[in-house]
């Protein structure tokens, strides 16, 4: 079972307390991350397990920390209502490794590349393809749940310099459940990625 906390936030973000909602905030994000972890293993050939997760609501959109991160942004809309936005944080070596492993390349190439800060085509590629895969394990997880109307799709990725908040629709101050969420990608270190959705109830 992957341990759930209580987080107070990062630093710039107001949290407040979940209320009450049929579905609650840490089975949401679990069971979307786990569904996530499992269909991308498929595709990768490694295991993404979740080492830690810290779930809250919050005011405004986290930023990455200290690195440039890949945006992989998520439309969800429920029926009768406008769509909303979200988005998965992935730092970007994290990033370009899986996308080599999607592109089936061996481990010695995958490790040179993750430094790199230029994207060759083949790489955005595979990014949206995998942001294609988060959507879709993102809709089949809260249909799994009993979320009764809502769609989800990807909406797409792009570059996020280091400590820049991620570009998507969103009224400031509206609320957003944010998840910091510990795995890692073998042989690599274990990284931190976030997930930041509207409520869903």
């Amino acid at each position: 079972m992957v341990p759930i906390q209580s987080g107070e936030g990062s630093a710039g973000s107001r949290t407040i307390a979940a209320p009450s909602a049929s579905i609650q905030d840490p089975a949401l994000i679990q069971a979307l991350l786990e569904r996530m972890g499992q269909d991308l293993g498929v595709i990768l050939g490694r295991e993404l397990p979740l080492t830690m997760l810290d779930v809250t609501r919050a005011r405004s959109r986290p930023a990455g920390k200290g690195r440039v991160h890949i945006s992989f942004k998520l439309g969800l809309a429920k029926e009768g209502e406008p769509k909303r936005f979200g988005a998965l944080l992935v730092p970007l070596p994290e990033a370009i490794t899986m996308a080599s492993f999607l592109l089936m390349l061996p481990e010695e190439a995958a490790a040179s590349r993750r430094e790199d800060s230029t994207l060759d085509a083949a790489t955005k590629d595979a990014l949206l393809e995998i942001g294609s895969l988060l959507g879709s394990a993102s809709a089949t997880a809260l249909a799994t749940l009993g979320a009764a109307g809502w769609s989800v799709h990807s909406e797409g990725c792009q570059g996020v310099r280091a400590d820049v908040r991620p570009a998507f629709p969103y009224e400031e101050g509206s609320e957003l459940v944010v998840a910091r969420v510990g795995t890692c990608l073998d042989p690599f270190p274990p990284f931190e990625k976030i997930l930041m959705l509207p409520p869903v109830s």
